[in-house]
C-alpha cells in the first residue's frame, strides 16, 4: 500500500483558511504524514506575513511539511534580491498591478503603496517592513518534490522533458501545454497555480489549487498512490478522474 501524502493548494495569504485545512488534515486517519505545499503563499489575501510565520514555525519545529516555490512567492523574492528588475519607464512592476496581489503582501506586514510612490520608494519600504528571514525562506524552497508515486510542482512540469533537466520556470510557470497533454507522466503529478472551483483529478494529475485566492475555501487533499481525497468538514470525498475532455471551470 502507498504511503499517505497531505498536499495543500494555493493559500494566497488566508490564514484563516489554512488553519483550517490542517485542522482538517488533523482529523484525518491519516493525520501525521507528510504535507506538502505547492506554493503561493502571499498575495491577494489579507494575511499572507501570517501564512509564512505559520508555515517557517512548522518546519522549524520539526513537522514534516516540504514547501515549494510558486510564481507568487518567486515575486517577493524577485523585487527583494540584490538586483530586482525594475521597469526602466517607473511603471508599476507586475507584482503590483491590479489583481496580481503584491500591494496586500506589504499591507500585511504594515507597509502601505500610495499611488505616487516610484518602484524604488515601494522597495524601500517592503525591505523595511518584511524580515529578511522571510525573504531568504521562500528563496531556498525547491521547485520540485518527488516520491514514489508522486510529482509535487508548483505549475507542473514540461511534459515529455526528464525532470533533471525541467525548466525552472516551467515549474511555476507553465499551463496549457502541461494542462492539456493527456499523456502518463509516470507518476502522478500534484499542481497548483492554475486556480478552479475545487481540487479535482484528472488521471495524469491532481490539481489542489481551488481557488482560496479568488475567496474560495482551501480544501486539503489526501494522496494514497493514484487515488486522491478531498479532505474537509465533512471528512474525505474521493475524487474521481474526470474525462480529458471535461475543460473544468478555471477562475484566471
Amino acid at each position: 500500500m502507498s504511503d499517505p501524502v497531505f498536499v495543500v493548494g494555493d493559500i494566497h495569504g488566508q490564514i484563516d483558511q489554512l488553519d483550517m485545512a490542517l485542522e482538517s488534515i488533523a482529523q484525518d486517519a491519516c493525520a501525521g504524514a507528510p504535507i506538502v505545499f505547492v506554493g503561493d503563499y502571499i498575495d491577494r489575501g489579507p494575511d499572507s506575513q501570517a501564512v509564512l510565520k505559520t508555515l517557517m514555525q512548522g518546519q522549524a519545529s520539526g513537522k514534516d511539511w516540504t514547501c515549494l516555490l510558486g510564481n507568487h512567492d518567486d515575486y517577493m523574492v524577485r523585487f527583494l534580491g540584490p538586483t530586482p528588475d525594475l521597469p526602466k519607464d517607473n511603471s508599476r512592476t507586475r507584482w503590483f498591478l491590479p489583481k496580481i496581489g503584491g500591494v496586500e503582501t506589504l499591507a500585511s506586514y504594515g507597509a502601505r503603496v500610495n499611488p505616487s510612490d516610484s518602484n524604488v520608494d515601494i522597495r524601500e519600504k517592503a525591505m523595511r517592513a518584511i524580515p529578511q528571514e522571510h525573504v531568504d525562506w521562500l528563496a531556498s524552497l525547491p521547485r520540485l518534490y518527488e516520491t514514489a508515486d508522486h510529482i509535487f510542482a508548483h505549475a507542473g512540469i514540461r511534459p515529455g522533458v526528464p525532470l533533471d533537466q525541467q525548466d525552472p520556470e516551467d515549474l511555476i510557470w507553465i499551463r496549457g501545454d502541461f494542462l492539456d497533454d493527456p499523456r502518463d507522466h509516470g507518476r502522478l503529478v500534484v499542481h497548483g497555480h492554475t486556480a478552479i472551483e475545487m481540487p479535482e483529478h484528472r488521471g495524469n494529475r491532481v490539481n489542489v489549487d481551488g481557488g482560496a485566492g479568488f475567496g474560495r475555501p482551501l480544501y486539503p487533499v489526501l494522496l494514497l498512490g493514484n487515488e486522491a481525497f478531498l479532505l474537509g468538514p465533512f471528512g474525505r470525498t474521493r475524487l474521481d478522474p474526470l474525462p480529458q475532455s471535461d475543460p473544468g471551470v478555471i477562475l484566471t
